[in-house]
């Protein structure tokens, strides 16, 4: 997502050809890419990946994009539109401009980027009831996807930046109309965001209940997590999203996540650790994690965090595992505001 506004093209060929050598088959981009969202480079993310892809075997790879959900601000992603929504036009809209866009006949998972119903997003923890508003239902948009899925454009389908209820809402639907169901759900989930998911998400999407793999992005909140933000005035965090962009993820900054964090700095060190390792190989054991989206914005990143999952122990010892615990209790989703 950083394609097309931090990163050249040949920086992002560049890391797209090494994490491909180095095992990574799948990719995760969207018609809003990059960020931050805005006219001017929406849709640059898949330009470079499509110049990227034109090289490679198109079976191997596992391509994943989304379809922006309600939006207000954003109408400018499509032709004739003052709101986004998430209604069979949009959706169709979306997957033949992504589908162009990427170079390709098929999207391999097209994903409801947050969804059309008022939810609490980016950083809101609370549900607030006065923001109620009607939505497209959910059969609706699981005819539009069928549709797609017919023609072989998709082949299949998943959320992000979603609740309870609407994952349960969408698996009943499609069980109720043999409709397709979501298969993934990918929702921000770290040493820093965790509750949102393991106090009731996790029972949802169990194999033996709705059987929803997450797709977990942000493992190391939103860079937070390498601790280069400890120190804002450093060189690394001066080129970082946060410095770059005020206001980005705003939640890591005016919370009390850079404590929570500065105590996960020192268990790693504690355990022989880097913070990076720590963070990413925490995601990585939790066995309701299907995958991680990791979002390197320079060559020397990606390879530090592909390194970090390969080299942490797998599983972190449990005398690691005890002492993020203990954290977590004193610190329960720090970068709520």
């Amino acid at each position: 997502m950083t394609f097309g506004e931090q990163n050249t093209e040949k920086e992002a060929h560049e890391q797209l050809a090494y994490a491909f050598e180095h095992g990574i088959n799948a990719l995760d981009t969207s018609e809003a890419y990059p960020v931050p969202m805005k006219k001017e480079t929406q849709g640059r993310t898949d330009l470079y990946v499509s110049s990227w892809l034109k090289s490679q075997p198109r079976d191997k790879v596992i391509l994943a994009t989304k379809v922006c959900g309600y939006s207000e601000r954003s109408s400018y992603i499509r032709d004739n539109a003052t709101v986004l929504r998430v209604d069979a036009a949009n959706i169709k809209e979306s997957v033949e401009k992504s589908l162009k866009r990427l170079g390709t006949d098929y999207i391999d998972l097209l994903q409801i980027h947050w969804p059309d119903r008022y939810v609490a997003l980016f950083g809101e923890f609370f549900y607030d009831p006065s923001k109620w508003r009607e939505s497209v239902p959910f059969i609706e948009q699981l005819r539009a996807f069928q549709e797609l899925i017919d023609e072989g454009k998709v082949r299949y389908i998943g959320v992000s930046n979603e609740t309870s209820y609407g994952v349960m809402e969408f698996v009943h639907a499609a069980k109720a109309e043999g409709l397709p169901k979501i298969v993934s759900i990918q929702n921000s989930y770290s040493l820093l965001v965790r509750c949102k998911f393991e106090v009731d998400l996790v029972e949802v999407c169990h194999p033996k209940n709705c059987n929803v793999g997450l797709l977990a992005y942000s493992p190391l909140g939103g860079g937070s997590l390498s601790g280069k933000y400890l120190d804002f005035n450093s060189e690394a965090a001066k080129t970082g999203r946060f410095n770059l962009f005020p206001g980005y993820m705003e939640r890591y900054n005016r919370s009390i996540s850079k404590e929570a964090t500065i105590k996960y700095v020192e268990a790693a060190k504690k355990h022989g650790l880097t913070p990076v390792q720590l963070a990413l190989a925490f995601v990585r054991d939790r066995p309701f994690v299907t995958s991680s989206i990791i979002g390197a914005t320079s060559l020397d990143q990606l390879k530090e965090d592909i390194d970090a999952f390969l080299t942490a122990e797998r599983p972190l010892p449990a005398e690691v595992m005890a002492d993020i615990e203990t954290i977590f209790k004193r610190y329960k989703d720090p970068a709520i505001l």
